[in-house]
């Protein structure tokens, strides 16, 4: 990109250079942004080829996939490069032109891409049948020895993903957790939501704890009565605070409360009155 920017006066190509920075700061969280950028650049330097590609990507991160396309070709007859040409007929998947991207993935100019270029014109080319509604195709479109590679690349996690999705739109959705599982072990970076495709199978729910409502929930259940503990040891026994728990508690055949029990238990007060006798017959031997 420098050395194409080298074409323009220098106080221009630092316009140009400040512009696409901007493009590549923001095009992945504000793709909105970075279009206006993009535009800037692309008035003040329409024949650099860095310049059309930076609009392009900018146009199909915002889903204007007509400018995108003609930004891209314009950039590929500049530079003569094939690397382009996946993104190309994703772009004629978005414009409701499937048939199209099938074609250009039998087009010559895939075997000028290399691996990852190669894996992303799959990628499109079942996108494409899975808009044709042939599922079944798309699910072979996928089967490659990169799919069956058990080593980690850039876009393992995607061509896995792909594959799952393309699985569970044939009706093979057993087989679709398996392919889940391998994308999010291989998606470190966050690029797909393959966790939570997988917990989604396993019926695994989610929930916000930020989430207004399930505050409130969990404030409901902290005022909501609670057995009480006694001693340091925990026991299963309810301790009641008031009389209108005890009421609520014991019906009328109960046994009644008797309000002068001294605390010894009815079943061993003869025991208890024994050990006081032998107690005063051992103080009575020692004083003999």
């Amino acid at each position: 990109m420098r050395q194409e920017l080298k074409s323009l006066p220098k106080t221009l190509a630092d316009d140009v250079a400040r512009n696409l920075v901007m493009v590549a700061r923001l095009l992945d969280g504000e793709p909105e942004e970075a279009y206006q950028y993009s535009r800037v650049a692309l008035r003040l330097a329409s024949r650099v080829p860095a310049v059309r590609e930076a609009a392009g990507f900018a146009s199909y991160m915002t889903q204007r996939y007509s400018e995108a396309l003609t930004e891209f070709r314009a950039a590929r007859r500049m530079t003569g490069r094939a690397d382009l040409w996946p993104v190309m007929a994703d772009c004629e998947r978005g414009l409701g032109r499937p048939e199209r991207a099938l074609a250009m993935a039998g087009e010559p100019e895939v075997k000028q891409l290399d691996k990852a270029g190669q894996v992303e014109m799959r990628l499109v080319a079942a996108g494409a049948r899975s808009d044709m509604e042939q599922f079944d195709a798309a699910v072979v479109t996928l089967q490659s020895p990169e799919l069956a590679s058990s080593a980690v690349h850039p876009w393992t996690a995607r061509l896995r993903y792909a594959y799952a999705e393309a699985l569970i739109a044939a009706g093979r959705a057993d087989e679709a957790r398996e392919w889940f599982a391998k994308a999010a072990e291989a998606d470190t970076d966050g690029t797909t939501n393959a966790s939570e495709r997988l917990a989604e199978i396993d019926g695994v729910e989610f929930t916000d704890a930020l989430d207004p409502e399930l505050a409130e929930d969990e404030a409901d259940q902290a005022d909501a009565p609670v057995k009480k503990r006694t001693g340091d040891v925990a026991d299963d026994r309810v301790i009641f605070e008031d009389e209108e728990d005890v009421e609520e508690f014991y019906d009328e055949d109960d046994l009644e409360i008797d309000e002068e029990f001294d605390g010894v238990v009815p079943e061993r007060a003869e025991d208890a009155e024994a050990d006081k006798a032998e107690q005063a017959g051992a103080k009575g031997d020692a004083r003999s």
